[in-house]
């Protein structure tokens, strides 16, 4: 089993930073992919950034290339979303997630543990 829990979200001008943690406990192999996803009123959820913890490999959307990076702890077994050059469009509920093995992508279906969700809302 395992346990992600975030902590971070809040409101900020466009062009602002956030960052957003999210500690992860439980087997290490069944969190080997970890990747933030989210959620605007209205759309699907996506994956934004996901990191692959073993050898920090990284994937991000197109729309958050140059961005956002996901920093990683391994010590204190957290993963970070540093987001810089807010955009009002990336206003969403963003989400933590967690999946065993080596495949990492952004696929929200593939991922089997799930943080509580933290707002983020970007004003113009």
């Amino acid at each position: 089993q395992v346990q992600l829990v975030e902590s971070g979200g809040g409101s900020v001008q466009a062009g602002g930073s956030l960052r957003l943690s999210c500690a992860a406990s439980g087997d290490p192999y069944s969190r080997n992919c970890m990747g933030w996803f989210r959620q605007a009123p209205g759309k699907e959820r996506e994956g934004v950034v996901g990191i692959r913890t073993g050898d920090s490999t990284t994937y991000y959307a197109d729309s958050v290339k140059g961005r956002f990076t996901i920093p990683q702890d391994k010590i204190k077994n957290t993963v970070y979303l540093q987001m810089n050059s807010l955009k009002p469009d990336d206003t969403a509920v963003y989400y933590c997630a967690a999946r065993p093995g080596s495949y990492c992508a952004l696929v929200r279906s593939l991922y089997t543990y799930w943080g509580q969700g933290t707002q983020v809302t970007v004003s113009s």
